[in-house]
């Protein structure tokens, strides 16, 4: 708390530059009111139009729609500076001009994908959108391991950070001192004693309660780089546009990923919503370039200084073991005119003939996922969704609540974790393909922020998903659509809330 004191404390003098700016402004600008009104309110009603005819996420345009229709003026400038993909531009900027400084992957995957069609040419395709959507290309799969908690992952990261010769790359939305970071830290400030390369990066909003400028340049007197991403020191567009990726690489030869941060609840030595059950993994090999990508270009792009070629440019691993299936790990960016997993996620509806499965802690989907959840319940496909039995944030569950009664009517199951908080992500169809990241089922996940998540296809470590789900399941109350039975004033609340989905 007294860190988010001290950086509302410091946001304080930037915010009251930008309110004098703006009457100063409005002084100057007073003469010319009536012009400047009407100049606005046919901006407005352009916007409107442009919402109407632009492909984009449904619930997101009403929203718009809705502010610019009732508050024309107010709602167009709003919408300028806020409500578009156009917001993102100057971090798209930073990372076009990062990209010149990548390499091209360090392997071909033609005859990686050729194996894949001739095994299953509609998986393949999955892959084929992801691929050419993201630029990330498909490895076999080596050596992955699926972590069911966030203790056990990090008991894994601890053993591998002191295995470290070349460089350690870290990445997470939020950081926290306590525990678990403090385990981490202490490795990695030898490791960067012995001449080990080693950085961090963290995202400043999701880490604002915990970790301050001070606690950077602690780290950085102890030989770690450290560096946030999108400070929010003015109020901008950008302070919509997270990072949150979570991404811990270890001399290009082993990445960790999944739902886990560096803070103690996540490992359970600090209870703060019951227990909190979360999910991960390892991999290792050639499929851990493409994780070396994303972090590099994120820090040769927001770091103001570029990571040395010698660690960027990996040469081809062996691969002493016999191929665990294929996997596909890249990043999602609210840049792309589509939103990547979003897409994927409907795909693999689209094409699961058993069950799908779904783990996430929000449920906000917009109407084209919804649909696909709707529809594929519909066609007789067992389709079940684990959620928190106790929430982080009671309005954001009960904002996913209001999801509920359509899906349990389409056939969909919904469980509770009884035991706590669920913060895992992931997907599972049919037993053969699916999903573990960072990717919740809500719009800032699926359109506003930067995200990592990883698509398996024949893994072992999709089996070991499967039996956690199922273990997790037993934990978890079933909701019946007889629990959701709502008066009238209910109704309308979460209608309202409904509208305002997009920025929950």
């Amino acid at each position: 708390m007294k860190q988010l004191t001290r950086r509302i404390l410091a946001l304080i003098p930037a915010i009251t530059l930008q309110i004098v700016w703006i009457t100063v402004l409005s002084k100057w600008l007073q003469p010319f009111s009536a012009w400047i009104h009407m100049a606005l309110s046919i901006v407005a009603f352009l916007l409107v139009i442009y919402i109407m005819a632009k492909r984009e996420e449904g619930a997101y345009k009403n929203l718009w729609l809705l502010v610019i229709l009732t508050f024309p003026v107010p709602g167009a400038l709003l919408y300028l500076f806020f409500g578009n993909q156009r917001t993102a531009r100057p971090l798209g900027k930073k990372l076009e001009r990062a990209s010149v400084s990548l390499p091209a992957p360090a392997f071909s995957d033609e005859q990686t994908l050729k194996k894949l069609r001739q095994e299953d040419l509609r998986a393949a395709e999955s892959f084929e959108y992801v691929r050419k959507k993201t630029g990330f290309p498909v490895s076999e799969n080596h050596g992955a391991v699926y972590y069911p908690l966030g203790e056990a992952m990090w008991s894994d990261m601890l053993e591998a950070l002191k295995q470290a010769k070349q460089f350690i790359y870290a990445e997470f939305f939020i950081v926290e001192n306590g525990i678990m970071l403090d385990a981490m830290i202490e490795i990695m400030a030898q490791k960067a004693a012995q001449g080990v390369d080693v950085r961090l990066m963290y995202d400043d909003f999701g880490s604002i309660t915990d970790f301050s400028v001070r606690d950077a340049e602690k780290l950085r007197k102890r030989g770690i780089r450290c560096v946030p991403f999108n400070p929010l020191i003015f109020l901008r567009g950008t302070a919509n546009n997270r990072d949150h990726r979570k991404m811990l690489i270890i001399d290009g030869t082993t990445a960790f990923s999944g739902g886990i941060n560096l803070a103690d609840e996540y490992i359970n030595r600090k209870q703060r919503f019951g227990h909190w059950k979360d999910i991960g993994f390892k991999i290792s090999g050639e499929a851990v370039h493409n994780y070396v990508r994303m972090f590099v270009h994120f820090w040769n792009a927001f770091s103001g200084s570029l990571i040395p070629q010698k660690y960027v440019e990996m040469p081809a691993l062996p691969q002493s073991d016999e191929p665990d299936g294929y996997v596909l790990s890249y990043s999602d960016s609210p840049l792309q005119r589509d939103g990547v997993s979003n897409n994927l996620y409907i795909d693999l509806l689209s094409q699961t003939k058993e069950y799908i499965w779904f783990y996430t802690p929000y449920l906000l989907p917009g109407e084209l996922l919804t649909d696909a959840l709707v529809r594929t319940a519909q066609r007789g496909v067992d389709v079940r969704i684990i959620m928190p039995g106790i929430p982080d944030k009671k309005l954001v569950f009960r904002l996913s609540r209001s999801y509920y009664r359509e899906l349990l009517q389409a056939g969909v199951r919904i469980f509770e974790y009884t035991p706590g908080f669920v913060h895992a992500k992931a997907c599972l169809s049919d037993g053969k393909i699916g999903t573990v990241g960072t990717v919740n089922l809500d719009y800032r996940s699926l359109f506003l922020h930067f995200e990592n998540n990883s698509l398996f296809y024949g893994s072992k470590l999709l089996h070991a998903l499967k039996s956690d789900f199922l273990d997790t399941q037993s934990k978890c109350h079933e909701v019946t659509a007889d629990e959701l039975k709502r008066g009238p004033w209910s109704i309308l609340l979460d209608g309202i809330l409904r509208i305002f989905a997009p920025l929950c």
